[in-house]
């Protein structure tokens, strides 16, 4: 803790992170809401969500590959000034009672998304190699706040106009105009021009067990957490299970995402990134077991604990495992590869995630956990058995 405290680049990319998430939380508890509200049909309601995935696949790469010639501090400013962009897009299209208007605010709002992603790795440039997998994960554990803070002020800002939700968006644009003045005062940390880049770079880099390895882990994560997350509230309202038994079994989710960022940091530090991945399989595979046991309210919420805290692990690691896999002329190409990917797999799940819940049921999505998990496994333990040889 003593390295977030004395290190004022982690100090602003912790807030930076709240921040994001904030928002982020604020917009999964409201835009379906309003989204049903405003849209003509029923089956749109859920469409500005889908534009704010698309926005953030198609900012990933383009923004990882200008951080890499102006440096971190612009693309992290022009995301965030991004999220105030859309935010007030969203609260004009709310206020005029305009569905267009808030589809198209989303789709900036995907781009802070796709700009928040690249904290964590900032946070590995501002230390020594001995202090990353701590650095990465301190930063990430920014989300505890979010988690704390933003269901209440969703709900406080839900009410605050006379219009209903317009308040929720301007919090929003509000949230992320405090995220463009922290990211102001970070350093610019350019990196060098990449000798190559495009197609040829990215197959080269992909080539590389390192890299296949911390992007199947990464991905691999963030995808299953995606896809159990969001058929959760949904599988607990067909079991009959009341609202707010879901929003405490969500919450607890949202602590289990981010609360082990606090010893993953030090666990990667100490024991390896590729120990720390393997820990992560094991609590998503326990998560899915779990969910199978039964469908009991305490089931659901230790299953989603056991998700959030798989994700984390499996983030960290993976994170911190890409940076042995390119040198820093590649940086941006492989770290948005990390992001296209995890990008592709969020889109995935997030599509998928309620015509499997309602046409397979809560126990098949489940058992789609572990055939990935092994997926994940097979591209990581090539990493593994070169890292051994090394040794």
């Amino acid at each position: 803790m003593m390295l977030l405290l004395r290190n004022a680049t982690l100090r602003l990319l912790f807030l930076a992170q709240a921040l994001y998430w904030s928002c982020s939380l604020i917009g999964i508890t409201l835009t379906a809401l309003i989204g049903a509200q405003l849209a003509p049909l029923n089956s749109l309601a859920t469409l500005p969500l889908a534009l704010l995935v698309l926005g953030n696949l198609l900012a990933v790469q383009p923004l990882s590959l200008f951080m890499q010639r102006h440096g971190r501090r612009r693309g992290l400013m022009l995301g965030a000034a991004s999220g105030v962009f859309g935010g007030l897009l969203c609260a004009l299209g709310v206020q005029l009672g305009d569905f267009a208007w808030l589809c198209l605010g989303a789709l900036p709002i995907g781009v802070y998304q796709a700009s928040a992603m690249y904290y964590r790795f900032a946070a590995l440039e501002a230390v020594g190699a001995a202090q990353r997998g701590r650095a990465s994960a301190w930063v990430i554990g920014g989300g505890v706040l979010a988690a704390l803070l933003a269901p209440s002020l969703a709900l406080w800002a839900r009410a605050a106009l006379p219009t209903p939700f317009v308040g929720a968006y301007l919090a929003i644009a509000g949230l992320a105009l405090l995220g463009l003045l922290i990211t102001s005062r970070l350093p610019q940390g350019a990196a060098p021009r990449p000798p190559r880049a495009g197609l040829t770079s990215a197959r080269e880099l992909l080539g590389r067990p390192q890299v296949r390895a911390a992007m199947a882990c990464t991905a691999a994560g963030h995808g299953l957490m995606i896809l159990i997350m969001n058929a959760t509230p949904l599988a607990m309202q067909f079991c009959g299970l009341p609202l707010a038994r879901a929003a405490d079994v969500i919450q607890w989710h949202l602590l289990g995402m981010f609360l082990p960022a606090f010893i993953a940091g030090p666990l990667v530090d100490r024991l390896g990134n590729r120990r720390v991945s393997l820990l992560g399989m094991v609590l998503l595979a326990s998560s899915a077991a779990v969910a199978l046991a039964g469908l009991s309210s305490t089931l659901f919420l230790l299953s989603s604990l056991l998700l959030g805290m798989g994700w984390n692990l499996m983030l960290v690691a993976g994170t911190h495992l890409l940076g042995e896999g390119h040198g820093e002329a590649e940086r941006g190409q492989a770290q948005g590869l990390m992001e296209q990917g995890n990008s592709v797999m969020a889109a995935l799940m997030s599509f998928s995630s309620g015509a499997l819940i309602t046409s397979l049921g809560w126990h098949a999505v489940n058992l789609l956990v572990w055939p990935v998990l092994l997926f994940a496994l097979a591209l990581f333990w090539p990493a593994r058995r070169r890292q051994a040889a090394n040794a």
